[in-house]
């Protein structure tokens, strides 16, 4: 009789912060098949939701990171997080199976983490993208819009930054349709049509995924009763 595999597996990582070595539970790769992914990339699972175990937190300390993090936090970053965050942390351990409520609790933690220690904007942007996606999950639209509107703002800076190379078609993409969630139809219109007009773009799925929102968007509008955008009286193709 062969043992059916669990779908998490532990890792053991080091803290950045006080380098106490812990373990965290990972969802094993042949999990990780999404049921339905929404249009901004948020993934529905059979079994156990891999992006409960994205966020790893440091038992002793409460440093919350992800894989993308910084792997050692400097001097400052170490006083900024110890006088913040660690002075007032109860020692808790989330290495086991995570239920929806305590990934929100872990995200909320890193992302209060990132912005203690100035982490990369494109950190936190995801951060706040995944907070939406699991009150997404619970039902709870209120907080979603807002962690969605949060989000959006900080991708922008993400791309005001650093700009969107022909690989960050992506970043284009997620901005456009995070604005069309947001009822911010014409925003929504002009980050589509950068994707789709851009030839220094090539990523084929971005460019195919901008020209279905751009046709989803314009029949909303129309329904709505709203006036298009001069470009939008075009296909978009």
């Amino acid at each position: 009789m062969t043992l059916a595999l669990e779908p998490l597996y532990t890792i053991t990582v080091t803290c950045g912060n006080c380098e106490n070595s812990f373990k965290t539970s990972r969802v094993r790769p042949s999990f990780k098949k999404a049921v339905r992914t929404d249009t901004d990339f948020c993934g529905y699972y059979k079994n156990e939701n891999p992006d409960y175990y994205v966020v790893r937190v440091c038992p002793e300390c409460g440093l919350a990171s992800t894989e993308n993090s910084a792997h050692s936090l400097n001097e400052r970053q170490k006083q900024d997080f110890r006088s913040k965050i660690a002075s007032r942390w109860i020692q808790r351990d989330f290495g086991g199976r995570r239920s929806l409520e305590d990934a929100l609790e872990v995200y909320k933690l890193a992302l209060l983490c990132a912005q203690c220690i100035g982490e990369r904007e494109r950190i936190i942007a995801s951060l706040l993208h995944h907070i939406a996606w699991l009150y997404r999950y619970q039902g709870n639209e209120e907080q979603e819009q807002r962690f969605l509107a949060h989000s959006m703002e900080s991708y922008i800076r993400v791309y005001e930054v650093e700009g969107a190379g022909a690989n960050d078609a992506r970043l284009l993409y997620l901005i456009g349709e995070i604005n069309r969630r947001l009822g911010k139809y014409t925003d929504a219109a002009q980050w589509f049509s950068r994707v789709i007009h851009d030839k220094k773009i090539i990523d084929a799925a971005m460019i195919r995924a901008s020209r279905e929102q751009w046709t989803v968007l314009r029949e909303q509008m129309l329904a709505e009763k709203m006036a298009l955008p001069e470009e939008m009286n075009t296909s978009g193709k």
